[in-house]
């Protein structure tokens, strides 16, 4: 990238597509063939193995007639809506939402949202906002899901940015400084944006947020305003998702155990993209997006502002009957049945523990919250 490029466009390599890119980003996707190989894959798991060769050139030709029509970032997000449609009535029992009402579209906000699912927690609220006519958000993902270039293209034009993780030293500070400079720029040019309270998920259903990301919001302004004034300035909002049952929790069980006995866990290689696969295609239940209020008050540290984001999504978490069951609360006998059912999918001992305490934290959190426990 020139000098000029970077005076002109300073976020070129972390921001999502714009419209004038798409056409030329959706004509590199149909002739890549790992994406296309992929595609494949996934539509026919078991004839790709031995008829690739005969489906992939029907697949790209399938692909090419299907994104003829899209134009621009809008369009490609009404395509993705339709994919959103079947995915939820495929994999979801209700899809609800709350405190989304007190939104004005002229407005912009900061999502702080807790973190369960890696592509479908910004999903879920892109598409309730979707459905109450407002528009969709900028998303933020760390550059590790990142390792296919296809990926990173397909994330792009559905408005994700790129947080740069894998920066180290003086390189770090250059990446988080920018990012900050963004998510600042973003907001104050109408464009809200979706960010998790940390860095991976919470699988042990604990959702704390990082003062360490408070911080980085903060990175770019500390020259011209106090912290307080920052939040102000960021119209912050924190989220709480909250699923029934989650497609990834047995795997998540197997990781957590797999550290409490071992003191270690050794990712695979695409273990990410098979989770994100696992989260859309699997069983969900009922989904619930809560959002809370937009902060506002005097925040001096980012440990007091972690606080009241946790807060809030602790008291607006939407407890479902899995996580009452898992908590030893009294739930309808057939809920209890269907719960204790959805545990036996992991084997008795450690990780079934684990994972029925990953259910019944929400309930202690959100006590704790209210005064209760």
């Amino acid at each position: 990238m020139s000098e000029t490029d970077l005076v002109n466009d300073p976020y070129q390599e972390i921001r999502p597509y714009r419209d004038d890119e798409v056409g030329e980003v959706l004509t590199s996707l149909i002739y890549n063939d790992e994406f296309v190989r992929a595609i494949t894959h996934y539509q026919f798991p078991r004839l790709s193995e031995w008829m690739g060769w005969v489906l992939r050139p029907i697949v790209r030709i399938a692909l090419a007639a299907r994104i003829g029509d899209v134009a621009d970032v809008h369009d490609f997000q009404k395509l993705v809506a339709d994919y959103m449609a079947k995915m939820i009535s495929r994999t979801t029992t209700r899809m609800t939402c709350s405190g989304i009402e007190q939104f004005d579209e002229e407005e912009a906000y900061l999502f702080v949202s807790n973190h369960r699912d890696i592509a479908m927690d910004p999903a879920f609220v892109n598409w309730v906002r979707y459905q109450y006519g407002m528009s969709t958000v900028r998303i933020a993902i760390g550059d590790n899901l990142l390792r296919k270039p296809y990926i990173s293209d397909l994330m792009r034009l559905n408005k994700s940015f790129i947080v740069n993780r894998s920066a180290r030293g003086r390189e770090m500070m250059t990446a988080l400084t920018q990012l900050s400079s963004y998510i600042d720029h973003s907001i104050q040019n109408g464009h809200s944006i979706w960010i998790a309270q940390r860095e991976g998920r919470a699988k042990d259903g604990n959702d704390r947020t990082d003062p360490a990301l408070l911080k980085m919001f903060y990175m770019s302004q500390r020259k011209q305003r106090s912290f307080s004034e920052a939040v102000e300035r960021l119209n912050i909002v924190p989220v709480s998702i909250s699923y029934e049952f989650d497609p990834c929790d047995a795997s998540k069980a197997r990781e957590l155990a797999a550290k409490a006995t071992s003191g270690a866990y050794e990712k695979q290689e695409f273990e990410d993209i098979d989770s994100i696969v696992k989260g859309i295609t699997g069983n969900k239940g009922h989904v619930h997006v809560a959002f809370g209020e937009p902060i506002r008050g005097q925040f001096d540290t980012p440990e007091a502002l972690a606080l009241e984001i946790d807060r809030q999504i602790y008291t607006n978490y939407h407890l479902h009957p899995s996580n009452l069951a898992a908590a030893g609360e009294k739930v309808e006998p057939a809920e209890q049945a269907k719960f204790d059912a959805h545990l036996a999918q992991v084997a008795d001992g450690p990780e079934r523990e684990i994972m029925k305490q990953m259910y019944a934290n929400p309930v202690f959190n959100r006590r704790r919250a209210e005064g209760k426990v």
